[in-house]
């Protein structure tokens, strides 16, 4: 790997952490994640709404989410969800290199999807230097995030 590059969260790494309720939410956002690889938006929407039920404070559902609200080109529901992961993520002291990446890109993509390129367009460049496999495209896929 390059110097300066990282490799961003997966949430499956994160999935057996935290008590029963945080890991059977991380899971169903796994889940999420598989079906929005699937092209079953409607089957995400539901995985990612069960997984804040059992785990309100969960904040990789709200990254999960964030990248799921880009898919369905609501870039303020995603820059809104991706305000709660981050904010959870800091206040539980997960944001690491490979989170802050992931944190950066979403919240640049959704920046230009919501007419604000200039903000937006610096996140991603700096996202896709940092992290090229995942970010050179512009964009984090489902099974990037998973």
């Amino acid at each position: 790997m390059p110097p300066g590059e990282v490799v961003p969260i997966r949430l499956t790494s994160v999935a057996g952490t935290g008590d029963a309720a945080r890991r059977a939410s991380t899971r169903l956002a796994v889940e999420g994640l598989d079906a929005d690889a699937s092209a079953q938006p409607a089957l995400a929407a539901d995985r990612y709404a069960r997984a804040l039920q059992v785990d309100p404070t969960n904040p990789w559902v709200y990254l999960a989410l964030a990248r799921h609200r880009l898919d369905e080109d609501r870039p303020v529901d995603a820059l809104s969800a991706l305000d709660q992961a981050e904010s959870r993520l800091r206040a539980e002291g997960a944001v690491s290199p490979g989170v802050e990446v992931d944190l950066i890109g979403l919240r640049g993509a959704a920046l230009v999807a919501s007419g604000k390129a200039e903000r937006g367009e610096p996140l991603l460049r700096n996202a896709a230097q940092s992290a090229p496999e995942v970010w050179g495209d512009g964009r984090l896929d489902p099974a990037e995030l998973r």
